[in-house]
């Protein structure tokens, strides 16, 4: 089950669509572009929800009283399309759930799953709190930012392959340094482990 079936995931944080006429957001721009490959170019924006996404969402509607309760599940589908949530795309959500954009932008930002600019194909997310601060997370965040070349948290390698952030807590302190690699979590991550893992992910 993915992560909009479930409606939350994430990084274990804070963490519910009618047929969008075809016409609906012509002319309207997003920066970026599809997850993958983010790049700095305008185009036109394209709906996320037709053919098989519509078709997830319609079948969310049966599991949910009303179309408004897919809201979350309704961003992830968003996001694992795009790979971020654009304005364009927001005002999208907002139309095909019957709300106002202004409500799902609340929501979009309240919750830190979601991305509201561009990051790079694989996200990675890293504990830095106390007991994996003890356990030596700093040196696993240096070897990361080294060969990923994003160089600081939060900025995404010239190649657009990752971004990287850190996060509070990942609820795994007994298995630091813990982190997440799109929605696999990786436990016990050292120095030494950061080349093998990395080579997972193209």
């Amino acid at each position: 089950m993915s992560a909009a079936e479930r409606g939350g995931g994430g990084d274990g944080q804070r963490s519910g669509f009618v047929t969008l006429e075809s016409g609906a957001h012509r002319g309207i721009s997003e920066h970026g572009s599809a997850h993958g490959g983010h790049g700095t170019e305008t185009a036109p924006y394209q709906p996320v929800f037709r053919g098989d996404q519509l078709a997830r969402l319609e079948r969310l509607f049966t599991l949910y009283p009303i179309k408004q309760a897919c809201l979350l599940p309704a961003l992830w589908i968003v996001q694992e399309t795009r790979g971020w949530i654009s304005e364009p795309a927001i005002g999208e959500v907002a139309q095909v759930l019957g709300l106002t954009p202004a409500y799902v932008k609340g929501v979009v930002t309240f919750y830190t799953m979601y991305h509201t600019h561009p990051v790079g194909r694989h996200f990675i997310q890293v504990c830095t709190t106390t007991p994996c601060n003890i356990c030596g997370e700093e040196d696993v965040v240096k070897a990361l930012l080294q060969q990923t070349g994003c160089g600081e948290l939060g900025a995404t390698s010239p190649d657009g392959r990752f971004t990287i952030i850190e996060v509070e807590c990942l609820g795994a302190c007994g298995f630091a340094t813990p982190i997440m690699i799109d929605d696999d979590f990786i436990e016990s991550v050292t120095p030494d482990r950061v080349t093998s893992i990395l080579q997972r992910y193209e």
